[in-house]
């Protein structure tokens, strides 16, 4: 037993005590042994925690519907990729509920952008809510306003009505080094201020899906392993200087809860969105105007790709876009952007996300081996430079009533809403009347005037050049009629 407790005492000496060696050692185990000449690394977290805490908030959202809503629908095809809310609140019985008062559906983080309260979240933290509270870490609390939502980067800007607050510093996403401390700070399951650290497991991750509806993600998430789960999102990562350099929205999990992973939008694209969203309230897009692909090795191999074996490869070019003016080709591989690597296509996602329509954009290419850089302006989904401007839904010039079950079951129909007191609007401009029931736009079947509004705000974000809405429906006469309505600007 004694001779147990030396060597256990000989080994506790060992790991801890520095280790003095010769500069050179006789044959044996010691020609193996090496010692560190780099100086420690620095884990006191305190003054960055410190600096965040009061600049992370806690995001109640409430809603007055009663199915709960997943922004992104059966869409898992990892079966464990979950955008949280964070812990739903029970219904209470039907005969105890008031309709005109909004019950807690979800639970959040926000960070504190500007002492006069902008704050950034998740846009599926407050997607879907009738009202928002916003929770500061001295146990203040504000209703917020949605100033703008952008889904394709799961991102939202808030405003409250306060001044002096606790803003954030920004720091560089770009220059964050895969290994380099973090700390992630928000409110899982709803317990304000939490600090977890980790490290940046890697940078430009994608999960390689497309949005709701259509709609691309801009995917390019730092994934590190500081734990994150339910409530955290919308939440801090932070360096150790204290500084904003992502905002957490994802966790990669068979039980929806933290095992190892986690994810966070860079604020390379954090600041530009925000900026579009206070500015535009809607998010300026520039695009090259090309379909582009992974270069994988079977490509290399079956293309015989020389020059690169990373890159983003372009299947096609479109007429009259910025990638023609670059003289892109099919089969040409892109490797960087204003001189910053491209390896696949999250960082071209992340590096063209920084711009606007009009800007200009340096682009080098790999071509039958040759490297070619060239220069051009860049255009919006639309081919021009124009500014967008975020839709209204009054556009549409008319208010909607819920369809009697008498007037559904006398016309045949299951779902509808009908147009009533209609003005000069979009609506008037495509022939319709008052009267009109619509059933479906865009093939997705309506019953409320919500569901009318959702489907518009849905295609007015969409990225799509061609914006539409399909109408179906008939008039109280049984006429069935068919209406297309051009949301595109002019």
């Amino acid at each position: 037993m004694k001779k147990k407790s030396v060597f256990t005492a000989l080994m506790t000496a060992v790991l801890l005590s520095p280790v003095s060696l010769p500069a050179q050692t006789s044959s044996g185990a010691g020609d193996f042994i090496r010692t560190s000449r780099t100086q420690s690394f620095d884990t006191d977290f305190t003054q960055a925690a410190e600096s965040t805490v009061n600049s992370v908030v806690c995001i109640k959202s409430y809603a007055t519907r009663k199915q709960s809503y997943n922004p992104y629908g059966d869409m898992d095809p990892f079966g464990m990729f979950d955008f949280f809310f964070g812990p739903q609140q029970r219904q209470q019985p039907r005969q105890q509920q008031r309709k005109s008062e909004p019950v807690q559906t979800g639970l959040g983080s926000g960070v504190i952008l500007s002492a006069d309260g902008y704050i950034v979240t998740n846009n599926h933290v407050v997607e879907g809510a009738d009202k928002l509270e916003v929770l500061l870490n001295d146990n203040t609390t504000y209703e917020a306003l949605i100033v703008g939502t952008d889904e394709m980067t799961d991102l939202a800007l808030l405003k409250v009505d306060a001044k002096n607050l606790h803003a954030i510093t920004f720091g560089d996403s770009e220059s964050l080094k895969v290994g380099e401390w973090v700390l992630a700070v928000g409110n899982p399951f709803g317990f304000n201020s939490t600090v977890t650290a980790g490290i940046v497991s890697a940078k430009a991750r994608s999960f390689g899906q497309a949005g709701r509806q259509g709609a691309l993600s801009i995917e390019s998430f730092i994934q590190t392993d500081a734990a994150l789960n339910p409530g955290n999102s919308g939440g801090a990562l932070v360096n150790l200087k204290g500084e904003l350099v992502g905002v957490n929205s994802a966790i990669y999990s068979n039980t929806g809860s933290y095992s190892g992973f986690s994810f966070a939008i860079p604020t390379t694209i954090v600041a530009k969105v925000m900026a579009d969203l206070k500015q535009y309230g809607t998010v300026q897009r520039a695009v090259l105007g090309i379909t582009i692909g992974e270069l994988t090795p079977e490509i290399v191999k079956e293309k015989e790709i020389k020059g690169t074996k990373t890159g983003v490869i372009v299947a096609s070019v479109g007429d009259r876009s910025t990638g023609k003016e670059l003289g892109l080709e099919t089969d040409d591989v892109i490797v960087a952007i204003e001189g910053v690597e491209i390896t696949n296509m999250a960082q071209l996602h992340e590096q063209m996300a920084k711009f606007r329509p009009g800007d200009k954009v340096t682009v080098t290419y790999v071509r039958d081996g040759k490297r070619i850089t060239r220069s051009a302006t860049l255009r919006n989904s639309q081919g021009n430079t124009d500014i967008t401007r975020k839709g209204d839904f009054a556009e549409l010039g008319a208010a909607f009533m819920k369809v009697s079950a008498e007037t559904k079951q006398h016309l045949g129909i299951s779902y509808g809403v009908q147009v009533t007191g209609l003005k000069n609007g979009l609506l008037k401009n495509a022939g319709i009347k008052d009267g009109f029931i619509i059933t479906e736009v865009n093939d997705n079947p309506v019953n409320s005037s919500d569901d009318l509004e959702y489907i518009y705000n849905s295609v007015m974000r969409d990225d799509a050049q061609d914006k539409v809405l399909f109408l179906t429906g008939v008039y109280p006469t049984g006429k069935k009629r068919y209406y297309a309505i051009d949301l595109s600007d002019e």
